[in-house]
């Protein structure tokens, strides 16, 4: 978290001349701009906290600046107000849901960071962060050791946000041949459409520091144009509008972790799968799947 968010923003400046107004508008600007979930903004919140404790257990800060950006109810730092339709719970896709967004994805530029979310369960800055050199067709799976970050109109590539979200993703019969038809039209696009991809490529700078193509992302157009997390905010709208669908990628991640539950997955497994740092997360989807399950049961009890 200060690595790839708060080192960056607020890493340079000494903690005394940081006010609470910029901490307040940085977390509004997680909420409401780049839509991160209410609970994951509340994990910086509970940082912040924490530094400031921290700075004042050292004696770097006053009790009375500790006070005011930590204690007083009038001063402190706070969570931005939540959306009316923030949902704390799980919540999955119906089949018949399903069956509708698949349609509607087919030869959308949203396409394959669909079908990662769909048959991997990834989160949004994941799918939109993976290259192609860690796709793993052979073995049948997918690394994911970075994420996208696009802030201040900047994109580049991050570790992910907890040790547990580096894995290996077991990749399903129909993504693999889904992303190996995307792939063999890749190479078809590296001759056609050579000098447009070069004009259209972006530079971005990799975990590593180092600069490279969007060329190696697995989310970029054949003509070279790069997708970012920005691309499926055009289609909820649309998916709203015309399917009457409330739209979240990270619906997605929700229902592929209940539809695995629900096919009594052995927890660990899912854990490994989802990247959840506590196992407690996990069990989430256990209990969203049993009551998906009460129509059956209330079928079964009508039976006896």
């Amino acid at each position: 978290m200060w690595k790839n968010h708060i080192g960056p923003k607020f890493g340079e400046r000494l903690i005394k001349s940081v006010s609470v107004a910029e901490i307040n508008d940085y977390l509004v600007f997680l909420y409401y701009v780049e839509a991160r979930a209410y609970l994951y903004v509340e994990g910086f919140l509970k940082m912040f906290y924490l530094i400031y404790g921290q700075a004042y257990s050292r004696g770097y800060i006053s009790i009375d600046l500790y006070n005011k950006m930590c204690v007083n109810q009038s001063t402190k730092i706070r969570m931005p107000k939540m959306k009316v339709d923030e949902d704390m719970d799980i919540v999955a896709f119906s089949q018949e849901e399903l069956h509708l967004l698949d349609a509607y994805f087919v030869g959308t530029n949203a396409e394959t960071a669909y079908m990662l979310g769909r048959y991997c369960g990834l989160r949004i800055n994941e799918a939109y962060g993976l290259k192609w050199g860690n796709v793993n067709f052979e073995e049948n799976y997918i690394l994911i050791d970075r994420q996208m970050r696009y802030e201040n109109g900047i994109i580049s590539l991050v570790q992910p946000k907890t040790r547990n979200a580096i894995r290996k993703v077991v990749m399903c019969d129909k993504l693999k041949e889904y992303l190996l038809g995307v792939y063999q039209n890749l190479q078809i696009a590296k001759h056609m459409m050579e000098q447009q991809r070069r004009q259209n490529q972006t530079y971005i700078i990799d975990v590593d520091g180092k600069r490279i193509s969007s060329l190696e992302l697995v989310n970029c157009l054949p003509n070279g144009n790069i997708q970012t997390i920005n691309s499926m905010k055009y289609h909820a709208k649309n998916i709203k509008s015309q399917l009457g669908i409330n739209f979240r990628f990270h619906y997605l991640r929700h229902t592929f972790g209940t539809m695995l539950a629900s096919m009594n997955t052995p927890i660990i497994l899912l854990c490994a799968q989802m990247g959840h740092s506590k196992i407690e997360t996990t069990k989430k989807y256990y209990i969203s799947k049993s009551k998906l399950n009460t129509s059956e049961l209330l079928q079964n009890l009508n039976q006896i």
